[in-house]
Parts: structure tokens; sequence; C-alpha cells
């Protein structure tokens, strides 16, 4: 059984298609997962709205905390990472995370980065060689294969890697860079643009972007399902 961890980030609480204003990140997000468990049922699902449910950002107390080695933190201390813990736990526990994100204003939602911040932890999901001077962060979830699927919703058009708006894109650099320092190195994304243009123009892509979504449920599950079955 394979284990999948659910995050929508959009401010939108509603689904494009179904609610007035509703969000085009979360109509992918939940197609996918949707889509995957029409063909994987027993597959389980970890949903986090933290667009509507927003984590907490880190503080001096975090900071403190997070850099004191585990033995030697005092009870405050383990209080103030209760909640990235158990963040890190959903993290560590999952095959495949999916992330549903709008960009806003070049980049990720203050929400999303509030959750970057809180599973980039020291020892949990990076370690540090204090002897490596170039290169000292080792990664802690490459120890299985695991992937991200990072499903945006754009106003703009031409802002996918190599287009000529892909510069005020910031969005998915910052979070594969991120990901990819913890060690989730697998990472697909799909995009809806157009919003602000609308017409054929957001018609076109969103129905793209779902094909996509498709596909890529099929490819993974025959990608994931191979690499479990025993020798």
């Amino acid at each position: 059984m394979l284990h999948i961890l659910h995050i929508d980030a959009s401010a939108r609480p509603g689904i494009a298609g179904t609610d007035h204003h509703g969000s085009h990140s979360r109509q992918l997000s939940h197609h996918f997962v949707s889509q995957w468990q029409q063909h994987s049922p027993q597959d389980a699902v970890t949903y986090r709205d933290i667009g509507q449910h927003p984590p907490s950002f880190i503080s001096h107390d975090w900071v403190a905390s997070a850099f004191t080695p585990e033995e030697q933190r005092d009870p405050w201390m383990k209080q103030a990472l209760k909640e990235s813990d158990a963040l890190v736990d959903e993290l560590i526990a999952s095959d495949i995370v999916v992330i549903g994100t709008p960009l806003y204003n070049f980049g990720m939602p203050a929400a999303l980065k509030a959750w970057v911040d809180q599973i980039v932890r020291a020892e949990r999901t990076v370690g540090v060689d204090k002897n490596s001077p170039h290169d000292p962060y080792i990664p802690k979830l490459n120890d299985r294969e695991r992937h991200a699927v990072v499903l945006a919703a754009r106003g703009g058009t031409n802002m996918a890697p190599g287009e000529e708006m892909a510069h005020m894109n910031h969005l998915e650099p910052h979070l594969a860079s991120a990901l990819e320092f913890v060690g989730i190195t697998r990472i697909h994304t799909i995009a809806i643009e157009g919003q602000e243009v609308g017409g054929e123009v957001l018609a076109g892509s969103i129905a793209s972007a779902r094909h996509q979504v498709e596909r890529l449920v099929k490819e993974l599950q025959v990608a994931l399902n191979s690499s479990t079955e025993p020798a």
C-alpha cells in the first residue's frame, strides 16, 4: 500500500468548475487524488488544507529548539516543535506528496512557504556534515523512492521553464529546491495558465492540465507498483 500526502495551498476554499470563484490548483490536486483512488483504492491519503489552515511561521523559540540536540531539549522546546514534528512525520510517511498551489506574486503562497519552513529540519529531513567544506548538507528523505507532484495555477501564460515569461515564475523552482534539499528529487509539475485571460485560453489550459494529470497518475502507478513488487 502506498501513501499519498495531499496538500492544498490556495486561499480559495472552493474548487474551480464546481464552486463560484473556486481554485484551479485545488481542481487539479483533487482530480489527481480521485483518479489515483479510482484505480488504487487501497492506497492511503493524508490531507492537509494549509490554504485554510496555514502552518505557524517559525519563531525564535522554534529556531532555538530545532538547533538544540534532541536529548538536550527542554519541555518547552519539544512543544515548540510539536507542529513541525507532525508535518515532518507526514512527509516522511508519504510515497507521493501532491501539492496544489497557486502562483501568487511571482512565488509560492505564504502558507506553503510556512509549510516548507516547518519541514526543512536539521537532523530530521536534512543532516549536516561539518567536515565537508563545500556541500555539508545531507538529504535524509532519499532513503526510498518518493515523488512530488506540483499542480499549479498561474494567472499569466508562457511561464513554464524556457518560455518567455518564465523569469517571473519562482514558484516551481523554489519548491523544487526545497524538496530536492531534503531528498525528494522526482518532481512532476503540471499547471493551469491563463486565469487572467480567461475564455478559450483558460479552457484549453484546464483541459490539457487535466489530461496530463490522468496520464501522470497512470505512469506513476505503473512505476511505483513495479518498484514495490517483491523480487
